[in-house]
């Protein structure tokens, strides 16, 4: 927070809701531990949504990817036709029936378009929580999409930004998706969860990703979508901090996400 308010920035920390680790459980209907998800994305939809009411531009810590549907389910209460910048180094777009882990923190897309479990797409005010044309898929890693997902992709006519296209110009590639996202959405909710950086140098998430993204070309996008006036709020998940008992890497991503959110001075 220290760092943060360093930038110029008024922040308010409104602690912690309670933590919900992993544990085992059986799969039911395709996916695991459906009923907990499900209360811990209501439970963050509440808390974001009563910030927002407030006026305050929220910065929410996951938690796995979940987290986003529960922040974004917040946000449509008071941004009604909000759209998501999911920076990810996947497209998380498994399904129930196609999945063999079961794991709901790798259907987050599909359960955001409105498919998946009805209990966990149907959290929000709206039903799908967003729409194909106020999605940009961002700096996923390509192999990690089966020819199934990437027919999917093409016949939702999800806008999809692969890393290897970012890193060509990163600059260049930021704009262009935020160019269509501010066309098409009134608002928008940044997504970033930290295995779209390269686990070769940045080992910080659960699953690696060796063609992922250097932090310098992920900041550089960063900024250019917090910065537009129609940000409406960040979500940073996947971090592990066992992965970097030195702090190293915790204090280069924490540099980066006071680089990304210091040209707005919003509460």
């Amino acid at each position: 927070m220290a760092r943060l308010q360093a930038t110029g920035l008024e922040v308010c920390d409104f602690a912690d809701l309670p933590v919900e680790r992993h544990r085992p459980a059986e799969r039911e209907n395709g996916v695991r531990d459906l009923a907990r998800v499900v209360d811990v994305a209501r439970r963050t939809a509440g808390e974001v949504a009563r910030l927002c009411a407030a006026g305050y531009w929220p910065l929410a810590l996951g938690g796995d990817c979940t987290i986003t549907l529960g922040v974004l389910a917040g946000v449509l209460r008071h941004h009604h036709d909000a759209g998501l910048m999911y920076v990810d180094g996947d497209a998380d777009l498994n399904t129930p029936q196609g999945s063999e882990s079961g794991v709901l923190d790798t259907m987050g897309v599909t359960h955001l378009l409105g498919g998946g479990a009805p209990a966990l797409s149907g959290i929000g005010p709206t039903h799908p929580l967003v729409t194909a044309d106020r999605l940009e898929l961002f700096g996923f890693d390509p192999e990690e999409l089966d020819t199934g997902q990437w027919l999917q992709v093409a016949a939702l006519g999800l806008h999809a930004t692969p890393a290897p296209v970012v890193r060509l110009d990163p600059t260049a590639r930021a704009a262009d998706a935020l160019g269509r996202m501010e066309t098409a959405a009134g608002s928008f909710l940044v997504h970033f969860d930290v295995d779209v950086l390269d686990t070769g140098r940045f080992p910080l998430a659960n699953f690696p990703h060796f063609g992922g993204l250097g932090l310098d070309e992920v900041t550089v996008c960063l900024e250019q979508f917090c910065r537009s006036p129609r940000c409406a709020g960040l979500v940073l998940t996947e971090v592990n901090p066992d992965h970097d008992p030195d702090d190293e890497l915790v204090d280069q991503l924490v540099a980066a996400v006071c680089v990304a959110l210091a040209p707005r001075q919003h509460t």
